[in-house]
């Protein structure tokens, strides 16, 4: 099995274990109804849909502007992809764990729901963003092309989109005070990057 066929059996893998974690978690109280919500999914959808579509051309062997490799990696920079990949979906799974029952998919409002700032919350606010922009990125850079590069780029703006309104949200819910002072000591998306307000 190459890097990249791997790589790809590791997003499998996740994303079958996400849709049957989803069915865990607590009620909804309150649903936020942020323009930047329809904003969010197109712009996820078109980056995943550019990123797996190149990996599936890339594995046909097609010859395309979409397939045409900027770089050649090394088999050892494929494998350490594939790793990068399997740590950034091993920390959404963390997060998610961490997270239990005050996980959604959409940004919303939990029933007793409360900041979780411990575990992978006291690296970055947004763990589970974090840790898929990662493993995006490592699939695009072992495939090299212009449209699975394109494709992690328009995750990551997608989740950093997403954030920024779950932030907005929360901050109303749970009030500044709460929200901020965590905000005030925890970076975004990026563990070490500055903290933000």
């Amino acid at each position: 099995m190459d890097p990249i066929t791997a790589t790809l059996a590791v997003w499998d893998i996740w994303a079958i274990s996400w849709v049957i974690a989803s069915l865990w978690s607590a009620r909804t109280r309150r649903w936020a109804s942020t323009p930047g919500a329809l904003l969010h999914w197109a712009v996820v959808i078109a980056g995943f849909g550019l990123l797996f579509a190149a990996a599936t051309l890339f594995n046909q062997r097609g010859h395309s502007w979409a397939t045409t490799q900027l770089w050649r990696s090394p088999l050892a920079m494929g494998w350490a992809m594939f790793a990068l990949c399997g740590v950034g979906i091993a920390f959404t799974w963390w997060a998610r764990l961490h997270l239990g029952r005050y996980w959604s998919l959409s940004v919303a409002r939990k029933e007793d729901h409360q900041i979780i700032d411990s575990g992978p919350y006291s690296l970055v606010r947004h763990p589970i963003y974090t840790g898929l922009i990662a493993a995006a990125a490592a699939l695009a850079v072992e495939i090299a092309t212009p449209q699975a590069l394109a494709g992690a780029a328009l995750i990551a703006v997608a989740f950093w989109i997403k954030a920024r309104a779950e932030e907005r949200f929360l901050r109303d819910e749970l009030g500044e005070a709460a929200y901020g002072g965590y905000a005030a000591r925890t970076p975004m998306l990026l563990p070490g990057w500055p903290k933000s307000r």
